[in-house]
């Protein structure tokens, strides 16, 4: 088998190197030379609409309308031009090629195995498991999974949280504790997680996570069923434990990332839980042109980055390099935090972020600490979510395989992503003859 598989590789990866070669001559041998004008136009028409883009984002009134305006005539204005010259055809079957390029691509390189999972640790079940759950989490999932008789038919102890009333939910944790329970559990969103994982942590007793949020990311790095929570509870009863890192904040904890600068001065918002576009829309310029919020200078990994709009730091690192893989993290227990900001001041810097991780203005990193400094004695953050604010200058840790985590033997697993296209690679192995 193995050499059939390195045969369907080889073949996979010609096909990917000859499609790239005739995305590239299929220009070249319609029109020659001639082409060459017009994709330099449509490079200059895509720079133009992204600065556009920037001037929507940063400026209000007029200039924001007059912006959009400029961003769809270029584009427009592209697309129109190849039709004159009658080369729209050759565009679109250059994007069919590159499509073909790229699947055929990841076929022949196969899925990116990336850092090894978690240990799994077969440990007896709970004896006196306690889970707390958001009734209104998730547009209302403990109660159309019946999540919260389920968890109660399996011997759990189980507080649904009051809508009208705000509770202390790592106060219920620690009191739980107190009363003998051996295992922490959560059926909400991820802010709700982070809270009751940091008592988990701090006490030794396991943690288990229900994916009855919105999002479910911090389920979602873990393997869990998104689609059905109540698959979730099998923990209870043939489950295995992971250990994994614990980010931390201050005196709070994380599970998946922290954000200062752009996205945590829209969260402050009073409006922004009621109308979140219109919200961004009306902050975001005066955060991206320094009139709103505080001046960050952050400081990790031997680096020393000034004035970035927006920071990321999160619990292990997000995947970067190929779209497929934005959004998980290459592992949860490699014992570094992740961090990425961004630096646009200008239109033209905004044009490089085309260029991805080579941009001047992104910054992607890894590091055990990392502190965020302002010109304000209080700085705001969104934790996972959740709008708080911390004494300035802001200390970030990762606290590796603090946490405790009992998940389904049986689970879906976490998606693999496709794999990084190396053209090199590709190159090598369509040359090779096994």
């Amino acid at each position: 088998m193995g050499g059939d598989f390195s045969t369907t590789g080889r073949w996979a990866a010609r096909l990917a190197i000859i499609a790239v070669v005739a995305a590239v001559v299929l220009p070249l041998a319609v029109a020659g030379l001639r082409s060459l004008g017009p994709a330099a136009v449509a490079l200059a028409g895509l720079a133009v609409s992204t600065a556009g883009v920037w001037w929507a984002l940063s400026r209000k009134g007029l200039i924001r309308v007059l912006a959009v305006a400029l961003a769809v005539a270029a584009l427009a204005g592209v697309i129109a031009l190849f039709v004159v010259v009658g080369l729209l055809w050759v565009v679109i079957v250059q994007v069919a090629l590159w499509a073909v390029a790229c699947f055929a691509g990841w076929s022949a390189l196969g899925a990116d195995a990336g850092p090894a999972a978690p240990a799994e640790h077969r440990t007896p079940p709970p004896e006196r498991p306690f889970l707390i759950m958001n009734p209104r989490s998730g547009g209302g999932k403990v109660g159309r999974f019946a999540l919260k008789e389920k968890a109660e038919a399996l011997g759990a102890q189980v507080v649904l949280l009051d809508p009208a009333h705000h509770q202390d939910v790592a106060a219920l944790a620690r009191d739980a504790v107190a009363g003998g329970a051996d295992l922490l559990g959560v059926a909400g969103g991820d802010g709700t997680q982070a809270l009751v994982a940091g008592v988990a942590a701090e006490h030794g007793v396991p943690f288990m996570v229900i994916s009855a949020g919105t999002r479910n990311h911090f389920a979602l790095d873990l393997g869990l069923d998104r689609e059905d929570p109540s698959t979730c509870l099998d923990a209870l009863t043939d489950g295995v434990e992971l250990r994994i890192d614990l980010g931390r904040i201050g005196e709070s904890t994380f599970v998946n990332n922290v954000s200062f600068g752009a996205y945590a001065e829209v969260v402050q918002s009073p409006a922004y839980r009621d109308d979140k576009i219109h919200t961004v829309l009306r902050t975001l310029p005066d955060v991206l042109t320094h009139h709103l919020g505080s001046r960050l200078t952050v400081y990790g990994g031997g680096a020393r980055i000034t004035a970035p709009q927006a920071v990321l730091v999160s619990n292990n690192p997000y995947r970067m390099g190929d779209p497929a893989g934005l959004g998980l993290r290459e592992g949860l227990d490699a014992g570094v935090l992740g961090v990425m900001s961004v630096k646009v001041d200008n239109a033209v810097q905004a044009v490089e972020l085309l260029g991805g991780r080579r941009a001047s203005g992104l910054t992607a990193l890894t590091t055990r600490e990392v502190v965020i400094d302002a010109d304000v004695p209080e700085l705001r953050v969104g934790v996972d979510g959740e709008a708080l604010s911390f004494p300035t200058p802001v200390r970030c840790v990762i606290d590796p395989r603090a946490l405790r985590v009992r998940v389904p033997r049986n689970r879906p697993g976490v998606p693999r992503p496709r794999a990084r296209l190396d053209w090199r690679r590709l190159r090598d192995l369509a040359l090779s003859r096994g």
